[in-house]
């Protein structure tokens, strides 16, 4: 398969990456690093890179972030950049990708926890996590139309960033990576659709 991964130099990314690599032709983006460039902010930068890869049989994205801070500081603006990054940039791509994709082709997005198992300051999380979520609940009948499927991998903190951010997630045992990849395998590789899969 000829697969593209947006955030494929990240913690979760680059695991994927490794475990894809070898039987795939993996094509790799970053903001700033990877085989190719992309900003998800940008509407105009995705539209770009699709242009410069052609047609694909599959997307995955791991890119994306929201602010993690209490809710009485959270600004309109706080709320904005993770609505433009983790939830509209990925909602950006998964629309780009339609014009794209080869036949039976897939997207995997990636939402988290925080949308069912919240955390103090995640507010702004949990809340981008959930609408990533519903795009992928209400949109994938009509990606199926097109013969594409869509699901979202939803993972806890995982074992590689809790050491930075385990603080954060007081009483969560963080998710095994290997666990993690395992899920957008499974997204990948199967025949399922419109699903949100869960790795705690």
């Amino acid at each position: 398969m000829k697969i593209l991964l947006i955030g494929g130099t990240g913690t979760i990314g680059s695991k994927v990456a490794e475990r894809l690599d070898a039987d795939h032709q993996l094509i790799i983006a970053g903001r700033s690093s990877g085989d190719v460039q992309v900003d998800i902010t940008k509407p105009d930068s995705i539209q770009k890179l699709f242009e410069e890869t052609g047609n694909i049989d599959a997307v995955i994205v791991t890119a994306g972030s929201a602010p993690v801070k209490p809710l009485a500081d959270s600004t309109n603006e706080d709320f904005i950049q993770g609505i433009k990054s983790k939830m509209m940039g990925q909602i950006n791509v998964a629309l780009t990708a339609l014009d794209y994709l080869n036949e039976g082709g897939s997207v995997t997005l990636t939402s988290g926890i925080l949308s069912d198992d919240p955390i103090p300051q995640g507010t702004i999380l949990s809340t981008i996590n959930g609408a990533v979520n519903g795009f992928v609940t209400g949109a994938y009948g009509e990606f199926l139309q097109k013969g594409f499927r869509i699901n979202a991998v939803s993972p806890a903190l995982v074992e590689d960033s809790a050491d930075a951010l385990g603080d954060f997630f007081p009483g969560h045992t963080p998710a095994q990576m290997e666990h993690v990849v395992d899920g957008y395998e499974k997204s990948l590789k199967t025949l399922i659709t419109g699903q949100i899969i869960n790795i705690s």
